[in-house]
Parts: C-alpha cells; structure tokens; sequence
C-alpha cells in the first residue's frame, strides 16, 4: 500500500507532466476514434441505405444504361408465373439550395409498384391506409417520407413542396410517412422518397423503362432451376445478378480510401506513444534515488514493475476516455470531409445521424491503452532490471542509454530492410505496403538517437562559435539528456516527415492531375445537364437542346459523349462514349499505345480504350481484351490502348459514339465539348450557347473554369489529409513539451549549481532555448530523407496498390525548407514556458527541492 502512496504522489506531484501525458494520448486516441468514426459512419449508412432498399430481395435483373423495358417485368410476373418479384425505378433529387433544413441535400427517388411490394419490402404496410393508396397511385407527383424526415423540413401530409431533378424544379406532394420498422432502418430510409412507378418514372424522365427488376430466388438446386428458366426469358442485354453485387462493388471501390485515412490517424498515435514512453521514462529517472533504496531495502522487482504499469494505465484510460470524447466531436467533421470525398470521387450518399458505434469505441480503448502500455515498458523494465547501485546513479542510467544507442541502430537498420522487402513483394497489397511504411518508419527512428549524438557533435563547434560557453552547454545538453531528447526529437521527426511524405504526394499528384487535364480537356466550352446531385454521372440531356447547340453558330467542331455505368455480377462497369475529332484522339494521354492505327480502329467502333486503374485491376493491357454486356448480349473488344485518368480509381471504359449506339439502346447524350471557330473567343461562345439554351436547365463552363473546378475537387479531396498533418503535428508539439518540462525538472540542480557560481538567468535562457532550436533542427533536417523515403512509397507502392495511379514526383526545395523551419519553430515554442520556469526559479529553492 505505502508503494501505492508514493506512485500516486509522484503523479500529484508533477502535474503539468501527467497533464501532457494524458494529453499526449488523448489526442492520438481523438484522432484514431474520428477518423475510425468518420469511416464506420460512412460506410454504415451506404450500408444500411443499400439493404433497406433493396429489401429481402436476393437477386436483381439488371438492364444496360437505360436499363429494362416494362415488358421484361410482364414476362417474368405474368408469362412465367414467378410472384416474388417486383420493379424498381430509382434516381436521385435535391432539395433547392436555400430551403432550410438540409438545404441542397440529395434524395434517393424509389418508385415501386404498390401490389408487387409485400413480399420484398416492408413499404407495403403504409398501404393499408386507402386514401394513402388511393393518393399515391392516382394523384400525379405524389410522395412517401419518413415522419421524422418530414418533421425536419417541415413539410405536413398533403403539402407541396420543391424538388431538382436533372436541374429542373418539379414540385412533389407528401401523401403520407414510411413507418421504419426499427431503429436502424429509420437510418437508411432517411434520405429515400417513395412513390408510385408510374410517377418515378414521369419524375425522371424515364417512361416506359425500369431501373431494375428485384426478386426472392429459393436457395439450392430449386433456385437454380429458376434461375435458368427466367434468364431464358429476359432480353440478351439485361442479367440477373445477386442483389448484394452492386452494394459489395461500391464498398471494394471505397476500401482503399478508407484504409489511406486509417493509416494517416494511426501516425498520430504512434507519436503519442513516443510521448508515453518520454514520460515513463522520465518519472523512472527522476525516481531512480527512491527506486534504488526501496531495491535495496527490498522491494522486489514484481511490485516495482506493477506500480510503473499502474501509473501508464491510469494515464492510458485517462487519456483514452478524454480521447474518445474528443474523437466523437471531430468525427462528425471528418464524417462531413470523407462524405464529400465519396460524393466527389465514387458515387453519391447522403450520412444522417449515426451513433459511435461500439466497434470504433472498442478500437479506441484497445489502441489508447495498448499504446500507453506498450510505451511504458521499456522504462518498466529498466526500473525493475538494473541493479540497485545502477537505478541509484542518474549518470549510469543515462550511460546505460548511450550503450543502447548501437542496438537500437542495428534493429532500426533491420527494421529498414523488412520493410524494403515488403514494399517488394507485390502480393502484400495495400495493407503490406502501409505495415512496410509503418517498419521503415520505426526502423528510421531507431536511428535518430545515434544520429543525434554524432550530430550534436559536429555542431558543436558552430554554436560555441555563435553563442560561446552557452552554445557549448546547449550542445552538450543535447546529448547527456539523449534519453530524454533522442525521444523528443524521433517523435517530432515522425510528425514532420509524415507532413513532408504526404506534402510531396499531393503535390506531384497536383501537378499531375493537371498536366492531365491539359491533355484531356481539349475544347473552349463545355455543356452538361445542371445537376446538384454530386454523383459521377448526369441524366440525359434533351435531343432537341442537343440538335439546337448542334448547328450554333461559332463552332467550328464540337464532341458528345455519355457516361455511364453497367450492372454485372462483379458490379457497375464505367463506359465513357464519346464522339471525338482524332487530333483530339491523337493527343489524350495514353500510357499504352494510341497511334493512328489506334484511331481508325476506334473510330470504326472495332476496340476500346481502358484507364490506367481500370487496366491495373482488371489486368488489361493493350492488345487485350475487355468483356462488356451489352444489349447485344455478352461481346469481346479489343484494347488499342491505355491512357492515364485520374477521375476515378476504379477505371473506366472508353468507346467510340459509334459503337455505343451500335451496341446499347441508350442515344442519350449527357455531355457536349465546343471548339470555337477562328475569330471567335470562349466567354462570347460560352454566353451565346447560354442564350441559345434558353429555358433549359444547363451548365455552360469554359476550359479555364472547368480545370479550376476539377483542381478544386482536387483539393476538397485531400483537406482530410490536411486536417491530420496538423493533429499528428499537435501530438509532437505535447511531446516536446512533455520532454522538456522533464528535463526542466531533471536538471533543477544542476542548473541551480551553474546559477550559483555565476550563470545568469539569460544564459540560463539561452542553453534551453539553444538546447530546444537544436531539437528542432536535428529535427528538422533528420525528417528530410524520412520524409522523401515517405513520398516515394506512398506513391510507387501505397497509391498504385490502393488506386492503380501513376503519379508524378515533385520535389520541390521550399517544402523541404518550410519543414526544417516548421520543425525550429515548434521545438521553440515548446521551450518558452520551461526555459522561462527554469531561468526564474531562485537557486536555493532549487538545491532546496533536491534535498
């Protein structure tokens, strides 16, 4: 029990140093909690949305881009007698921008047909309300809602309210409320609409056609069977695929993004860890007289090393219950940040409420505690193995570590090589590439103590010369305290390095992207529909709008094109038609092939291109061949070659008009790239196809406006990553704090001995702060090569794994600088509060304390 007293009391007598060790680890805990929130969010609610949806149906008919005729439903329900099957027409509508509560939100249209229902979803039971029914069927623009939705935007049983679709304003009324049967369906049917089919399909603009077809299919060999006899009697275009296909597709496509954030959060954690261990270390230190007599009196080494672990769980679950909190509030941000990503990049979802899941609460406590535990046992270890002279004499502890320095390289440099080696073994993955980036990591910060001495060393002449006596002390400082100063400084260069690595991806990808828009985008103006949606692909545009900017004056060559995506067994295929000039052809920037032998057999409709990730993940190269399902049945094209896109990381198809018309029943044209003729400038054709649209609900932007807005993407893209540098950041700023309140605290006499034999308070004040700017200049320049070696993975090996893109390298020297200067100026803001505290305490009080 009296052992117990004294470790408590160690605790209350430092306050400032637990405080940071908490800090420490609630910070790293916060980080890894929200962004494991921010994920699980996301995830869940595409999750939850996609089988509340869908239902008890087991398998769907699927159609090509315009998707089934109404009578493949007949054939199915009334020719073959097969009742558990049920139509859908689905699409998304947005709430105007400026109508209160979720303002411009998105919502999943789902029209149903009321009597095929019952077996498939549980809308079925708001229909044993006539009038209801009687609306829903009977009254055109009639819709269903959840109550709680409803009571949110204010909107009342029979009331109209505004809606975009296809960037026209069309006014619904609420018929009646969805009744979600539990808690966690109220989830994924808070941003779904239900109506009729015949009124979806009038909304949409899709008469006559279905989105799908839903069925419930025995299991076994009765399954089987029909199975084959529906397949016999659907269109060769259409498939029936399983109904969880689509949903595990979109899930695979945004795994990887996930897994790239998760990583990010899990820097900051091991920062954390160096603050952990920084602070054990230190309190095993300071305690060592305490330790040494209670061993010599004897202790044993049993009670020694549980009262240690005591004091790091007591910081651990401190740390990680203030973490979780945190974590919990700035999930909801990431949530917002990772949505909008999802939107930009895959497919469009809108998150509502989600509760912090017990899994992300149970990660963070598992990782918060594990991580304060596993930090402390070094310093556990040490207190309960040394001798009880060895725990007695700080100089030995502080030899002991210099010894260390040696192995700690020799594991580091092993560390090195192991993850070499699996940055090599392709069949690692992305997971191997990231737990490969994780031992270089630790590999190199093994090396930063060594690297300290010889450093400090060498600079030592260089500061004697600036600051004289003062200089000579800061440098040797450096290096007696290497068990506390090593820590501080490997844990800054963890922080720096990860904003140097993820610094110089972003921007070679920047730079990238837009040496690839350069390329790709080849025409003055561009014209889509004007839809607000967010998603990867537009609706139609009307032929008539398309016949009248056709022949406007002032053009002298124009494009149209068609994006897609095409339900398979393994999920949507993007195919991107387009109906191109060959000088533009000629200059797209393929990877793989594209010579004029590649256009005329792609201007004949006789091969395709792929993407780069398409051809990485499909492993398609030119030559190849991609199977497609058409409306034709299942064909085989050829690849005449493969050009880089950084649009989407799941690939892409890419088609001539010619045979996109020839193959799918789909003339739809969604996009329309404009030249302008000699004479005439991009902003007067921009403004003259704006007047010729008249009435029509377009988006009219020039080449300029249009690769801003992508770059913009772009950046929208990678501000989560931003938002984690600073964090990971902030954690290394505690630790230096932490490191050098312990050493304020260590060296007390020592200092007090200088000042009493004539060191006045300002040379006191200039070795910390000459010891803390040289942290942060061994820092600073140790994170350099980290931070390269960081870049270079995440793009040769992270990111070609995770997205199958090839990026460029950008190594610009103002990054480097701004992170040698970044790394100063944080180690000398954690030093103003100690070397102040140090410089004012009167030297008696000093030798006083130490008694």
């Amino acid at each position: 029990m009296i052992l117990w007293r004294a470790g408590l009391r160690n605790v209350l007598r430092h306050p400032w140093l637990t405080v940071l060790a908490v800090l420490g680890v609630a910070l790293g805990v916060a980080v890894v909690t929200a962004v494991d929130y921010a994920n699980e969010a996301a995830q869940r609610a595409f999750r939850i949305a996609a089988e509340t949806v869908a239902g008890r149906a087991t398998h769907q008919v699927v159609g090509g881009p315009s998707g089934l005729p109404d009578q493949v439903y007949k054939s199915i329900r009334v020719d073959k007698g097969f009742r558990a099957s049920a139509p859908v027409v689905t699409g998304h509508l947005q709430l105007p921008a400026k109508s209160g509560a979720r303002s411009g939100a998105t919502f999943q249209l789902i029209g149903i047909d009321p009597f095929s229902e019952p077996p498939i979803r549980s809308f079925s039971s708001q229909f044993k309300d006539q009038s209801v029914l009687a609306d829903l069927m009977g009254r055109p623009g009639t819709v269903l809602m959840l109550r709680d939705t409803a009571a949110e935007l204010g909107i009342r049983r029979g009331s109209t309210f505004p809606v975009d679709v296809a960037g026209v304003r069309r006014h619904l009324v609420l018929a009646g409320y969805i009744e979600a049967p539990d808690r966690v369906s109220a989830l994924g049917l808070a941003s779904v609409l239900v109506c009729d089919i015949s009124t979806a399909q009038e909304i949409l603009g899709q008469p006559g056609r279905l989105s799908r077809i839903d069925l419930i299919v025995p299991e076994g060999r009765a399954g089987e069977g029909v199975l084959r006899e529906l397949r016999g009697g659907i269109p060769s275009g259409a498939d029936i695929v399983p109904a969880g296909a689509r949903a595990g597709a979109l899930d695979r496509m945004t795994r990887a993004f996930r897994l790239n954030l998760k990583a990010l959060s899990l820097l900051a954690l091991v920062v954390g860890m160096f603050l952990i261990y920084n602070t054990m270390t230190f309190s095993v230190i300071r305690r060592r007289r305490l330790i040494g007599m209670l061993r010599a009196l004897g202790v044993c080494r049993r009670e020694i090393f549980a009262m240690i672990c005591a004091e790091a769980l007591m910081i651990g679950v401190t740390g990680t219950v203030i973490g979780i909190g945190c974590g919990a509030l700035l999930g909801s941000e990431l949530t917002r940040l990772v949505t909008r990503t999802i939107n930009d990049l895959y497919f469009v979802m809108e998150v509502r409420r989600v509760p912090l899941l017990p899994a992300s609460l149970l990660k963070g406590t598992f990782l918060g505690i594990v991580a304060t535990l596993l930090a402390a046992l070094p310093a556990a270890i040490e207190a309960t193995g040394a001798p009880p002279r060895a725990v007695l004499s700080r100089s030995m502890a502080e030899a002991r570590r210099r010894k260390m320095v040696p192995v700690a390289a020799l594991c580091g440099a092993l560390l090195l090589l192991c993850g070499v080696g699996l940055f090599l073994f392709e069949g690692g993955g992305v997971v191997g590439g990231f737990v490969g980036l994780f031992a270089v990591i630790v590999g190199y910060t093994l090396l930063v103590p060594g690297a300290v001495v010889l450093m400090a060393g060498a600079l030592r002449p260089v500061l004697a010369a600036l600051m004289g006596t003062v200089g000579k002390m800061a440098a040797r400082g450096v290096v007696v305290s290497l068990s506390r100063t090593g820590v501080a400084t490997a844990a800054l260069v963890v922080a720096v390095s990860a904003g140097i690595g993820v610094g110089i991806m972003v921007g070679g990808f920047r730079l990238t992207v837009q040496s690839w828009l350069e390329s790709w985008l080849r025409a003055d103006v561009y014209l889509t529909s004007a839809d607000r949606s967010g998603g990867r692909y537009r609706p139609a545009l009307g032929p008539a709008l398309v016949q009248r900017m056709s022949t406007s004056p002032g053009v002298e060559k124009m494009t149209l094109s068609r994006r897609v995506a095409i339900d398979g067994k393994d999920g949507p295929t993007e195919i991107f038609s387009v109906q191109v000039p060959e000088s533009s052809f000629l200059r797209y920037p393929f990877k793989e092939g594209g010579m004029e032998g590649a256009w005329e057999s792609f201007s004949r409709g006789a091969s395709v291109l792929v993407s780069e990730p398409y051809s990485y993940r499909h492993h398609v190269r030119t030559g190849g061949r991609v199977t497609l399902r058409t409306n034709r049945g299942l064909l085989q094209f050829p690849v005449s070659g493969v050009i880089y896109d950084y649009g989407s990381d799941s690939g892409i198809v890419i088609m001539s008009r010619a045979a996109y018309l020839k193959y799918f029943d789909d003339p739809g044209v969604d996009g329309m790239s404009f030249y302008a003729a000699p004479g005439t400038s991009p902003s007067a054709l921009a403004a003259q196809l704006i007047e010729r649209a008249g009435g029509e609900s377009v988006t009219v932007v020039s080449n300029a406006d249009l690769r801003k807005a992508t770059v913009e993407v772009f950046d929208r893209t990678f501000a989560i990553t931003g938002v984690l540098r600073i964090l990971t950041l902030a954690v290394a700023f505690v630790g230096i704090l932490s490191a050098l309140m312990a050493m304020q605290v260590e060296r007390a006499r020592e200092l007090a001995v200088l000042r009493a034999v004539g060191l006045t308070p300002g040379q006191v004040w200039g070795v910390i702060c000459g010891e803390t700017a040289l942290i942060g200049l061994l820092a600073g320049l140790l994170s350099l090569p980290l931070g390269v070696i960081e870049a270079l993975v995440l793009i040769y090996v992270v990111n070609l794994r995770s997205f199958g893109w090839t990026m460029q390298v950008s190594i610009e020297p103002v990054y480097l600088l701004q992170a040698v200067v970044l790394s100063v100026a944080a180690a000398l803001l954690a030093g103003i509060y100690p070397s102040i505290k140090i410089a004012g305490t009167s030297p008696a009080v000093a030798l006083k304390e130490e008694e």
